[in-house]
């Protein structure tokens, strides 16, 4: 991590870049008259120097052997969540280990300045892939239609985002001739624009939500929302084209691709076509006159009333699961996009800018950083992350709706990744203690770190918290048929204690379930098969579907072919053990379920049984891994061999013991 220099070692002397400024001093060349010290000047000098650096180590908040690392930083204070103190600091810390972890700010500087052509030759970048260096070799034609300003005028701008900017547009010619449109232009080549504002500073060089500026000199305040999220009077000046990679033409492509293939949604903006022309390209859709959520909450002092609120995020999370369902996930969902039809007070709610967004395959995970910095989910700075993401942005503006202040906040980007890792929101300064019960626990499983026990966009639409506002329909779910396919995979010893788990369940955990049974369409008895599964996938498909090959599903429950499953089975392959784990009543669930698997399933078994149940492998030590799985007294399964046995055994497991 150091600079290598040619000179010889007595020339200049290391400094410690983690010590203070003012302890930054330059070193005096060596006296050029005495050019041959003896042996002992020379040990002189190396003491001398030995204890210099000493001195320096203790001075400085850091021992003296740390690597620079840009993550010095993001962990020298602490997170502003659930603090209320004011100083804008705290004293910075030492750690047991010897060098601070890789900071997530860092690789997300570098793999978005590749991503939009803005890397400097000075910064080090992190390989992402097959990534084309050569910019004058990149193929910008995408066989788009070229006629776009023999059919469209182009009018005014009215938005700008991180790779390009919309237009307000008229019809020139044909039936529709005269009605409005808009027009995202997404420029070829880089396009420099004016300075804007030069005064505010260079500020850090990552496109990450750029409008979310703090103005507050302290967080004394953060519920002023107002205050706390700054809008265009502060853009940062600099290239506005962004097709200067071939990762950044991927996007584009992917973009039109995934608007061409998403369609049939009523809060999902409508797309016309694209086009093309030696400059830019035009992605042509349907004009939101309404502004954005973010105008509206910044117009109304940054809070909504719990109704107000769950107005919005019905459309949102419909909009969401319908898009998850066809295997597509957003990447990048904040208030500035989602869009009014008008300027109405109860408009209906759109959905906008698809430029980050992915197909997600089955059992596929994402690993590029990408999104805005108050949003993003924990495990997008962990690079593995799948739909589940964008439930966590989901969660994010819900809490802005419901108190005006984010529940993630500092005054850099390091800052802000930081608290995303590693700090809880505050769920106890008002006006949370005035809301109710259900909002707050709506919040909670929204912002839970753990994708796995965080709820999905439909299951928060089952919420009691949401569900009775104005008749909401639950739609169908991704999550159950990944459900299924683990459950028709588990071994018998499995099924039964999910069964049995499953008859713990109350009518506010039932209610999810019922909705998604009846989605695939019983048939008279009350069962569903394999026929019922894939005329619902049918019935919802777009070509998005067939992209993503969310299909694939149909082969791992192929043996549903040939039997049926009723209610009380489904409910237990379609429930969650990681997110049951995640509500306050966990132990009484288990507690019960185990009591029942007790009458119904229990039964003594050897511990090379049950590996074969397990599926484990004979290279794996299952004396080592299932000790303590089974009683020693009767040779049945344990308490805490039950509850192990609901998830599975998981490779983290085995990894400890091997």
């Amino acid at each position: 991590m150091g600079i290598c220099n040619s000179k010889s070692s007595t020339a200049t002397k290391p400094t410690n870049l983690y010590a203070p400024r003012e302890e930054i001093k330059e070193e005096k060349p060596p006296n050029v008259e005495n050019n041959t010290p003896n042996h002992h000047q020379q040990q002189q000098q190396l003491g001398q120097k030995q204890k210099e650096d000493l001195e320096a180590g203790k001075r400085s908040p850091f021992f003296p052997f740390y690597s620079p690392s840009s993550a010095h930083y993001l962990f020298s204070k602490k997170s502003p969540a659930k603090s209320s103190n004011s100083s804008n600091s705290t004293p910075r810390r030492f750690f047991k280990r010897p060098f601070p972890p890789p900071s997530p700010a860092k690789h997300i500087r570098a793999v978005l300045a590749r991503r939009h052509g803005s890397l400097k030759s000075n910064e080090s970048a992190i390989p992402e892939g097959n990534e084309d260096e050569n910019v004058s070799g990149l193929d910008k034609s995408f066989g788009f239609s070229k006629s776009f300003l023999s059919k469209y005028e182009l009018g005014d701008e009215v938005g700008r985002g991180h790779f390009g900017y919309t237009c307000a547009a008229t019809i020139k010619k044909g039936d529709l001739k005269g009605q409005k449109i808009a027009v995202k232009v997404i420029p070829k080549a880089k396009e420099h624009a004016p300075a804007i504002h030069e005064a505010h500073g260079a500020l850090d060089d990552l496109p990450i939500d750029r409008r979310a500026r703090h103005r507050e000199s302290s967080h004394n305040d953060p519920g002023a929302m107002t205050k706390a999220i700054d809008t265009d009077e502060h853009s940062i000046p600099g290239p506005r084209g962004k097709m200067t990679t071939a990762i950044a033409i991927e996007d584009v492509r992917r973009e039109v691709k995934i608007l061409r293939a998403l369609t049939g949604h009523d809060n999902l903006v409508k797309f016309y076509e694209a086009y093309e022309d030696h400059d830019n390209v035009y992605i042509v859709m349907e004009l939101c006159e309404g502004g954005e959520l973010l105008d509206r909450i910044l117009s109304r002092g940054g809070k909504y009333t719990e109704d107000e609120a769950k107005a919005v995020m019905v459309q949102i999370l419909n909009v969401v699961t319908f898009c998850h369902l066809q295997g597509v996930v957003h990447r990048d969902l904040k208030p500035e996009n989602f869009l009014f039809v008008s300027k109405d007070e109860n408009s209906q709610l759109k959905a906008i800018d698809f430029g980050l967004s992915d197909f997600v395959k089955p059992d596929e995970r994402l690993n590029d950083i990408v999104g805005s910095a108050y949003y993003v989910a924990p495990e997008v700075l962990h690079r593995s992350y799948t739909t589940e993401a964008d439930v966590w942005s989901i969660g994010v503006i819900t809490y802005i709706l419901l108190c005006g202040s984010r529940p993630f906040w500092a005054r850099t980007e390091s800052g802000i990744f930081r608290a995303v890792l590693k700090a809880e929101p505050s769920l106890d300064e008002p006006p949370w203690p005035s809301l109710s019960s259900e909002a707050k626990d709506f919040v909670k499983r929204l912002l839970n770190k753990d994708p796995r026990r965080r709820m999905t966009a439909a299951q928060a639409l089952s919420h009691p918290w949401i569900r009775n506002y104005s008749e909401v329909k639950v739609p169908l779910d991704i999550l159950i048929f990944k459900l299924m396919k683990a459950y028709m995979r588990s071994s018998s010893l499995r099924k039964a204690a999910l069964r049995a788990l499953s008859k713990t369940l109350t009518e506010d955990e039932l209610f999810y379930l019922k909705e998604q049974f009846s989605l695939l369409e019983p048939n008279k008895n009350g069962s569903i098969t394999l026929d019922n599964i894939r005329v619902a996938l049918i019935k919802n498909a777009t070509d998005a579907m067939k992209e993503s090959r969310v299909h694939d599903f149909l082969a791992s429950l192929n043996a549903l072919q040939y039997r049926r499953m009723d209610f009380d089975e489904f409910c237990a392959a379609a429930l969650s053990v990681h997110q049951l784990e995640a509500l306050e009543r966990w132990e009484q669930h288990a507690r019960c379920a185990y009591d029942l698997f007790e009458k119904e399933g229990n039964r003594a078994i050897v511990i090379e049984e049950l590996a074969s149940e397990l599926g484990l492998s004979p290279s794996v030590p299952v004396h080592a891994v299932l000790h303590d799985w089974i009683r020693h007294t009767d040779g049945k399964l344990s308490f805490l061999g039950f509850v192990k046995l609901l998830h599975g055994v998981s490779s983290r497991t085995l990894a400890k013991v091997q």
